[in-house]
């Protein structure tokens, strides 16, 4: 009995591993392009919400001093709450009328599954946008050439696959 036990246990843990090995990411090339504002250089989050419209995970800060992070109010609450480690996911911050482009990483799976990307953006002493930009993650939405608008700092934002 203790072997048919050990053998369940070890045949388990087995799948499990195995399955969480062939998990798979997919990287995308993001180029965000700035509005030509006036003022300091935007603060932009880019952020996987869940189908419900909740934070999953922080794909990508573009500004690297924290003190500031409070002025993104809605991903801030859940970067708080969450205590996510942003080490590899941060860089600099961009100017109006500049260009940047990071490399974004999610699970394949959730392709298609209702899940979204949100950019946030923020300038100090402007305003705040939480949706400035948003697109379904789908391979259709994600593989359109004409990228998407953004409603406040950001213009435009592309993406190309990375293989």
């Amino acid at each position: 009995m203790k072997n048919q036990w050990r053998w369940l246990a070890t045949a388990f843990f087995t799948l499990l591993f195995s399955a969480q090995a062939m998990a798979q990411t997919t990287k995308y090339k993001i180029m965000i392009q700035m509005q030509n504002y006036s003022g300091k250089e935007a603060y932009v989050i880019v952020s996987l919400m869940n189908p419900k419209g909740g934070y999953e995970k922080t794909l990508s800060v573009l500004g690297d001093d924290n003190e500031w992070y409070n002025t993104l109010k809605e991903w801030d609450k859940f970067r708080t709450r969450k205590n996510e480690k942003l080490n590899a996911v941060t860089g600099a911050s961009v100017a109006g009328g500049a260009r940047a482009t990071r490399v974004i990483e999610f699970d394949s799976a959730l392709l298609d599954k209702g899940y979204k990307i949100r950019f946030e953006s923020a300038v100090e002493t402007q305003k705040y946008h939480s949706k400035d930009a948003e697109i379904a993650l789908s391979s259709a939405a994600l593989n359109n050439k004409a990228g998407i608008t953004g409603t406040g700092y950001i213009r435009n934002v592309r993406f190309i696959k990375v293989q």
